[in-house]
């Protein structure tokens, strides 16, 4: 599996059908104002549009998680408002990443805001996504070691934008501490991370965040998350995802271009790729259910 370690599934895919139950595809954030008329129906109210996304996707990752720590209430209503088997992942707050502050109580908010989701058995890791500017330092890892002591109970998965973490050796590193990969597509720039994917835990995690290389500097984040994925570029991943699932016990893909209700729809595209029969059956109910 390239490498007693870790693993980097370059192989031909098996069999899709298999890991049906293992691949589960959603995107980054639902509530975007700007996917009325996309991809919800146009008059929906804010606080009906996690039922509806439930309807199409059996995972999302909270993304607002990273800008504020919400109150445990608002994600009791996420769990209330989901069916049973319906999983969630979280953002880690940016002073966590970004500003990389130790303050206990920070910790201890964000532990309190997921608990509804523990509690219900749907929440399934927090995701420390850092900055281009963290680079694999000696001091960096040690702040990775800090954060898996500090989410010991829960997956952790790590996503950098520096090409320095692209070393046997990190995978090796995270391997030990159980912390997961977060494979990514981005644009081909220099420094950023390329498209590699590698299993360093029992969890497989991808990110697709779009190819926009013209406003990735300096856009903001609407025009840097403003690209829709074709077929053939999300079939180029199908094999990969296929491999990665095989390996792990679970495999989770978000897309996180979401402007315009792009994220929904390539979500949806991806699901007709890897998981055509669940994709059949699940588009049968929605007609109805919509």
């Amino acid at each position: 599996h390239g490498g007693s370690h870790w693993f980097n599934p370059n192989t031909p895919h098996h069999s899709w059908l298999l890991v049906i139950r293992m691949i589960r595809i959603g995107t980054s954030g639902y509530s975007f104002q700007d996917w009325k008329g996309n991809f919800y129906p146009a008059d929906i109210k804010t606080g009906e549009m996690l039922k509806f996304y439930a309807q199409h996707f059996q995972i999302v990752e909270i993304n607002s998680t990273y800008y504020a720590i919400p109150k445990p209430e608002s994600l009791k209503r996420m769990a209330e408002n989901t069916p049973p088997d319906f999983l969630f992942t979280a953002k880690a707050h940016s002073s966590m990443t970004h500003e990389r502050k130790k303050d206990q109580s920070i910790f201890d908010q964000f532990e309190a805001a997921i608990q509804p989701l523990v509690e219900a058995n749907k929440f399934k890791g927090v995701l420390a996504q850092f900055p281009q500017s963290f680079k694999n330092t000696q001091d960096a890892r040690k702040h990775l070691s800090f954060l898996k002591e500090k989410f010991n109970k829960y997956p952790l998965i790590a996503e950098f934008r520096h090409i320095s973490w692209i070393t046997p050796t990190v995978f090796d590193f995270l391997k030990e501490l159980d912390i997961t990969y977060c494979a990514v597509d981005e644009p081909n720039l220099p420094g950023l991370i390329p498209p590699e994917v590698v299993a360093t835990s029992n969890l497989g995690y991808i990110r697709f965040h779009g190819r926009n290389a013209e406003t990735w500097y300096g856009g903001n984040s609407s025009e840097r998350y403003n690209y829709f994925y074709n077929e053939e570029q999300l079939k180029e991943w199908a094999g990969k995802i296929s491999n990665l699932a095989n390996i792990t016990q679970d495999t989770f893909v978000f897309f996180n271009n979401c402007h315009a209700g792009y994220a929904a729809r390539n979500a949806k595209t991806m699901q007709g790729i890897l998981q055509p029969e669940l994709f059949k059956s699940n588009e049968t109910e929605n007609i109805h259910s919509i």
